[in-house]
């Protein structure tokens, strides 16, 4: 650490003049005290401001003129909904001397230790490095353009000390209960990661050499990305007009068999001669649009599904609007009930079935309790969960968005009963706010790079709007009360709910990184149902570990049949398994009921004498 005041004041000089450097080298300008150069004609970089300054201003007087007419509903940023975390800091040790010392003598060793690296300072090395070796590592500061110049070293590698520090001061406050504590460490991860220096053009070397390299048409396309994006209030992944519906994604054939206010139900077409007997009712989460499982012919679960002769039917659920400010779970329940047994008379079938995805699982799990208290269990012959939850006391950093502050606001966003899609978006991007944030940051608006076509990001930005009175009573009720697993705590449709009556052979799928639906968390679904339970362990996370076709080779699973109390225990025994676990599922499916029949009749939508409605994808996933 500095001696005395003049030799701090030395030291910040010192860093003051790297900066300066720094800068004025990627801008190809010779170093501080040297003949300067002008990179380019002042008159261009001129040209490049006034190109900016206009968009930015024919962006302003746009929205002023909508304001004037009509006020803009109050699209806060869902990171509000963590505002209580603003009073937990106080309880963080901020005020210590002692760690306020360590902090500084911990910094001055790291900048003298990493300058030293570069021939700089009292630590210099006998011979300046050309790879300095950096004590901490992050691939968001691996291009070498963060190591070439000693102030983008130390200007990272503080970065990186300091987030590091912040993260153990949450890790200490004291005083709160653990919901807290781990809101706590959730909104300074946020923070701390927002506040990135290759975040902002001037502190990221790589913008200023892309504005240098494309003489400032960087700059201009990146605004002209932040526009666009601020105007449909939602952060772009992938090129908007890369994917259509019915054309480049969600094109298996098929046909919308059946319409309700909730959902459409899809029929796909057989490709086999024969099909399994019982047919197989998809129910997606109505937070994301259905086709998810049915993106491209090769990444297709749909089309995998129908090529392997299963009648498959799909919920189409519709996005929330102002009709359906009333719709509460309930609704849901009745709905999947409806659609059972819509199929049960459509192919004259005693049973179906059925898969539950995400949230639809959960729903899932309710309406097999509900249709055991009624005697009706027999009309689902097995149930498939896809990372879907009953028991929410492990469910994660979802829980960092439920306490009554947050779950009230919700209603105040929602002021025709429903809640914009683009709130449930951004919360989801927030658990991986440096993957599905801050990267598309630097490159759309920073770098201003072009979009890629993607088809799982466009989907990821296809968003889809819920009633805001089921949502704030799912997050209550599950998330924050948990009383799915509490026998007749809850009921749907008038009917108490127990999930120790199901006894439907069921199949549970969790994904090994899945931050969404944690596999632990889903684990636990296996402890509350009476009938036999298969539990396979996917690799990957929410969407890829459960749309990996075998064709892809990709990931691994897990089995176990050996009788395991916790998850910890299921992974100890497990045998692992390379590629897909849908032949696995297959294989399990085929087991509770191998009789088939001719592809014939109403078996293929749209044939003589069937009234359909209209092709697959149908209107309902359309709508915005």
């Amino acid at each position: 650490m500095p001696d005395s005041p003049s030799e701090t004041t030395d030291f910040f000089g010192q860093l003051l003049k790297l900066q300066t450097d720094a800068v004025q080298s990627l801008f190809g300008m010779a170093p501080t005290g040297a003949a300067q150069t002008i990179p380019t004609d002042p008159a261009h970089w001129a040209g490049i401001a006034a190109r900016l300054q206009a968009i930015w201003t024919e962006y302003y007087q746009e929205q002023a003129l909508k304001a004037a007419s009509t006020p803009p509903p109050d699209y806060s940023d869902p990171a509000k909904w963590l505002a209580p975390a603003a009073n937990w800091y106080k309880r963080m040790p901020f005020g210590d001397l002692d760690a306020q010392k360590r902090l500084w003598d911990e910094g001055v060793a790291l900048w003298q230790g990493v300058l030293g690296q570069y021939g700089i300072g009292p630590n210099t090395a006998a011979e300046p490095s050309d790879e300095p070796k950096l004590p901490r590592q992050d691939r968001r500061f691996a291009d070498p353009k963060w190591r070439e110049q000693p102030f983008f070293a130390v200007l990272h590698q503080s970065y990186l000390m300091l987030a590091e520090q912040l993260m153990q001061m949450a890790d200490k406050a004291d005083g709160l209960d653990p919901d807290k504590h781990e809101q706590l460490r959730f909104a300074t991860r946020t923070l701390v990661e927002a506040l990135s220096p290759d975040h902002f053009p001037l502190t990221n070397p790589l913008v200023i050499q892309r504005a240098m390299e494309t003489k400032g048409e960087s700059l201009v396309k990146g605004m002209e990305n932040l526009v666009a994006d601020m105007k449909r209030g939602q952060l772009s992944h992938t090129d908007p007009n890369a994917f259509k519906l019915g054309e480049n994604i969600a094109v298996t054939p098929g046909k919308v068999v059946h319409e309700a206010p909730l959902y459409q139900l899809i029929q796909y077409s057989p490709v086999t001669d024969k099909v399994l007997a019982t047919p197989v009712v998809i129910f997606p989460p109505w937070i994301n649009r259905f086709y998810i499982l049915d993106l491209n012919p090769a990444k297709s679960y749909v089309r995998w599904a129908v090529e392997q002769g299963l009648t498959v039917f799909m919920v189409s659920w519709k996005s929330a609007d102002a009709s359906m400010a009333e719709v509460v779970w309930d609704d849901y329940v009745r709905a999947q009930i409806e659609a059972v047994d819509v199929i049960r008379k459509r192919l004259k079938v005693p049973s179906v079935h059925a898969i539950g995805y995400c949230v639809a699982g959960t729903t899932l799990a309710a309406t097999l309790a509900v249709l055991a208290r009624r005697g009706e269990a027999d009309q689902v012959r097995s149930a498939t969960f896809f990372t879907a939850q009953v028991d929410f006391e492990k469910a994660g950093e979802l829980k960092n968005f439920i306490d009554d502050q947050q779950i009230a606001m919700m209603g105040q966003l929602a002021p025709e009963g429903y809640l914009d899609g683009r709130y449930l978006a951004t919360t989801f991007n927030l658990l991986r706010g440096n993957d599905l944030i801050w990267s598309y940051v630097v490159k759309n608006y920073l770098l201003g790079e072009d979009y890629p076509a993607f088809d799982l990001l466009h989907w990821n930005g296809d968003t889809t709007n819920l009633p805001v009175k089921w949502h704030q009573q799912y997050l209550k009720d599950l998330y924050r009360d948990n009383r799915l697993v509490i026998p007749d705590s809850l009921s749907a449709d008038g009917t108490p709910i127990d999930l120790r009556r199901v006894e439907t052979p069921s199949f549970v799928q969790a994904g090994r990184e899945d931050h969404i639906a944690p596999p632990e968390s889903v684990w636990r679904t296996t402890h509350h149902f009476s009938g036999p339970v298969k539990f396979v362990l996917a690799g990957s996370g929410h969407i890829a570990g459960v749309v990996n076709p075998p064709s892809a080779k990709k990931y691994q699973y897990w089995t176990n049949d050996t009788p395991a109390e916790s998850l910890e225990g299921f992974v100890e025994g497990a045998t692992e398994h390379p590629g897909s676990w849908w032949p696995y599922w297959l294989e399990w499916l085929r087991g509770q009921d191998s009789a088939e029949v001719p592809a014939i009749g109403t078996r293929k939508p749209g044939g003589k004498n069937d009234r359909v409605i209209e092709d697959a994808p149908g209107r309902f996933v359309r709508t915005r």
